[in-house]
Formats: structure tokens, sequence, C-alpha cells
């Protein structure tokens, strides 16, 4: 159901009714018909696999959040999408920009660990080498390496390893994933 354009109506009520219930009609004409107004919105703070990624947020939340739905009250749907993508977008910026400065300030002035220290590092690396080499696929090594071990963050790893962001992102979960099942697996070995 298209979003209805112009004055009051019963139309517009039914159809606001249904956007505030997540109705999947609704909802997925609300995406055909302003995907492009999202993207735009968005592409005036960020680009690439950024703007990609919030793009799809913004569309997810919107299915998933009724109290974000329910923030539409009537008026232009299009000035609206349009507000909250842009408001996103400056959200998602000031957090990677913010993330950058921690790490940053992290790492200046970090002193080099002591003796006991790095006996726990190298238990550290054993346990790694140990995930990797048992339950980790090969295909999903490399996401690992960067993501993990190397901590470089998302955007680059996925330009050095050739893939996009949202790639990345999916392997980099199915990694968590094993990765916590693998330290489950662990604890339960030391009781």
């Amino acid at each position: 159901m298209a979003v209805p354009s112009g004055g009051e109506g019963d139309d517009r009520a039914i159809w606001l009714e249904r956007f505030h219930a997540g109705d999947r009609d609704v909802l997925e004409a609300c995406y055909r018909e302003h995907f492009r107004t999202v993207g735009q919105a968005i592409g005036q703070v960020l680009r690439g696999a950024d703007r990609e990624t919030v793009v799809h947020d913004v569309f997810v939340d919107l299915l998933a959040n009724a109290n974000l739905r329910r923030g539409f009250v009537g008026g232009a749907f299009a000035t609206w999408i349009g507000v909250v993508a842009r408001n996103r977008a400056v959200d998602y910026w000031r957090r990677y920009r913010r993330e950058g400065a921690l790490d940053e300030a992290a790492t200046e002035g970090a002193p080099s660990a002591p003796a006991e220290r790095m006996e726990e590092d190298v238990g550290a690396r054993l346990l790694m080498a140990q995930f990797r080499s048992e339950v980790l696929p090969e295909k999903w090594h490399t996401v690992f390496e960067h993501r993990f071990l190397l901590g470089i963050d998302q955007r680059e790893a996925a330009r050095r390893l050739g893939i996009s962001r949202t790639t990345l992102a999916y392997r980099e979960a199915q990694v968590r994933r094993l990765l916590g099942r693998f330290a489950r697996r662990g604890e339960r070995s030391r009781r």
C-alpha cells in the first residue's frame, strides 16, 4: 500500500494505522518508495560502505521498532524519513570518530607489558591458534586475522580483503559465534 500523499482523509488515517502496526505491505511500500530518499539523506554525511550500512539500519529499525514508527504522526513521510536517516548518519559518524579517538588514546600512552602479562599473552596466542586450527573454517581465517588478531577496523579490513563491509560483518558474526562456542567449551573442560 503506497504512502498516500495530500490532505487528510480516510485512506491516510488507515495507512497511518497500518504503518504504526508494522503492516508488511505498508513497510515494503515505504522501502520501495523511499529507499532513494533515505540514501540521499545519509549520503550528505557518509559515503561507500558506511552509507550502505546506515541505509539498511534505518529500514531494519523501521521494521523492528514500533516506537520509531509511532514517531511519524502525519505530514510528509519523505521529509520525516529523511530527517530520521540523516540523524542516524550523523550519530554513526560521531560514534565512528569517537571510537577512532579512543583507539588512538589507548595506544599512545600504553606502557610495555610486565613479565607476568607476557605469559598471559602467550597463553592467549596459543588458544587463538588452537581455535583457528581446530574450529575456524579456512574461508574465515583472513577475517579472523584482520579483525580479531590485528584489530583492524571494519572499513579497512573490508578494503584489504576486497569484500563489502556487509559481507565482512556477516563473516565476523560467524567467527564470533564459533569463538563463543569454543570459549564455553574451554570453560566446561576447566571445571
